[in-house]
């Protein structure tokens, strides 16, 4: 009612008001809605609007317009009246405290001065709830409105897109009579590279060959963006592209006072994130230490009268390459003296590669490592959100005595397997030796008069090196140079392959210690479905 009186004295005011002027009504953003017609393609027509649409378009401007700034004229009004009530009321509540008046006696000015107040303040109210109504349900609406003509650009060249993702390139007659000799049999496939000089070429065609012969697509395995030059003869034989696995960083971890940022190679929902909470733990309470216990690398040849053992130090490189190599002369060596010595092999899995055994658990194998930490009673509340007590007797339930149940060997731990074999990924070692690599033993104990946690892992058998093998793929070597430990130190030989080794232990202690917290606070469940399920539909039509 008062916006329509105070309408009509604005017209009477203001009657050659322009309405171009107002963009807003009641806080909403002014809405012009205009009919263009398209033509083919999404364009539109050149047509002009005719002129009495151009008059309709400009009287309802004006009307909006007048009702915009009539509008803003009766709330200018209320807000004003709203402010001198105010003021008035405080001056009388002030000298009433003054002259110790009560304050329920109230004069006929001061009553109606209460009314007005309210008044002002209801009018104000469902103004401004009005309008955060409308502005609410404008913005609404905007989301929701198609972009007819920009959504049509975007699918065109999404849809392009599509297209160049699925497109094969054309294949030339000469790579095509290439697959039909390598389909046919009559050029073997593994003599690609050298026939053709081109390691990408032959790992193109090769792909391309192995899809006519099995009748299956591999559109999903990615081969450009490798370089094939850098695997021939060492790292892979008969490419036809390389698996992708996401590589995340836990740290930093403080390790014998130096930090560093561990990288993960993993497809393990939870495992990066819990090891990364291991080390936090871990640096929050002054971090940890490590010791290299020793460093050599065994083969044990077998042969028709006792084994013979050999131990060496490989320096920066894993070393079962080198080791084998030299247990070879000295076979040659024996068998010189000895003519009667039937070499059976240069192995006699006593050494033991690749397997869970007793003497790599007893005796060790490549470097062996101990690391350890204490954390203290209010990080293991905050961080790890359990308490001292749980965690020692959880780990002496789980990872000693129902290990020593099943039966394990080298398995006393909760998951040193996982940070391993992320990190052998991540750096370019063997993802085979992860199973004597990962033979750990967790302990816990109260210390500090029960308040603290000390924790550790004894690691017998990690086998890592920094050069050689995969350790020179352009990613590998790069998570090794964030670790500081690419390629051979020349100025200490081997320290970098026994630091890797080190940081490897402190990755599986910041593992353990988060697992293990997570277990005894009952959290594993939930953050497992929470990181670690797809809710896709994975289903194969057969």
């Amino acid at each position: 009612m008062i916006n329509c009186i105070t309408e009509r004295m604005f017209h009477l005011l203001f009657p050659s008001w322009n309405a171009s002027s107002s963009s807003l009504h009641h806080g909403r953003p002014s809405l012009k809605p205009t009919a263009v017609k398209m033509g083919a393609g999404g364009r539109p027509f050149d047509h002009p609007p005719d002129d009495q649409m151009i008059l309709k378009q400009k009287v309802v401007e004006s009307r909006r317009a007048s009702s915009n700034h009539a509008a803003y004229v009766s709330h200018g009004i209320f807000f004003a009246v709203f402010l001198s009530v105010v003021y008035y009321l405080i001056v009388r509540w002030h000298e009433k405290t003054l002259n110790s008046t009560p304050l329920l006696v109230v004069t006929m000015f001061e009553m109606a001065a209460i009314i007005t107040f309210v008044a002002s303040c209801i009018y104000l109210l469902v103004y401004f709830g009005n309008s955060l109504v409308h502005h609410t349900h404008f913005l609404d609406e905007e989301e929701d409105q198609p972009e007819e003509t920009t959504n049509t650009v975007h699918c065109e060249y999404a849809h392009l897109s599509l297209k160049q993702v699925g497109k094969k390139d054309k294949v030339t007659q000469e790579d095509e009579a290439v697959i039909q000799a390598v389909v046919s049999g009559e050029t073997p496939s593994y003599s690609l590279e050298s026939k053709l000089g081109d390691c990408k070429r032959a790992a193109v065609i090769r792909r391309m060959a192995v899809e006519r012969i099995a009748g299956k697509s591999l559109d999903g395995l990615p081969v450009d963006g490798f370089d094939y030059e850098s695997i021939l003869g060492q790292c892979c034989e008969m490419p036809v592209g390389y698996v992708q696995i996401p590589v995340g960083i836990a740290g930093p971890m403080l390790l014998d006072g130096k930090e560093f940022w561990v990288p993960m190679a993993t497809t393990e929902g939870c495992l990066v994130a819990s090891t990364n909470r291991g080390c936090k733990a871990i640096y929050a309470s002054g971090g940890a230490t490590s010791i290299l216990l020793k460093d050599g690398m065994t083969r044990a040849p077998v042969v028709r009268f006792a084994t013979a053992k050999r131990a060496a130090d490989t320096g920066d490189a894993m070393g079962m390459n080198m080791v084998s190599k030299g247990v070879q002369n000295v076979l040659e060596y024996l068998r010189a003296d000895f003519s009667d010595m039937d070499v059976i092999g240069i192995s006699g899995n006593y050494c033991s590669d690749k397997k869970p055994a007793a003497v790599n658990w007893i005796e060790g194998r490549g470097k062996s490592v101990v690391c350890e930490a204490i954390i203290k009673e209010q990080v293991v509340k905050k961080v790890l959100k359990t308490n001292v007590a749980s965690l020692v007797e959880l780990n002496m339930l789980k990872n000693l005595t129902g290990s020593a149940m099943a039966g394990a060997l080298g398995g006393f731990n909760a998951h040193a397997s996982n940070i391993v074999s992320a990190v052998y990924l991540a750096t370019g070692q063997d993802p085979a030796q992860n199973i004597e690599s990962s033979h750990c033993i967790t302990m816990m104990e109260a210390v500090n008069g029960g308040n603290d946690l000390h924790v550790s892992v004894t690691m017998p058998s990690i086998e890592v090196g920094t050069v050689g093998g995969g350790t020179q793929l352009t990613s590998q070597s790069a998570c090794l140079n964030l670790l500081g430990v690419k390629g051979a130190n020349k100025e200490s030989a081997g320290s970098n392959a026994r630091q890797l080794a080190m940081v490897v232990a402190a990755a599986v202690l910041a593992g353990e210690l988060s697992l293990m917290s997570a277990i005894a606070a009952g959290q594993l469940v939930n953050s497992h479905m929470k990181y670690n399920r797809s809710n896709k539909d994975n289903s194969v039509e057969s």
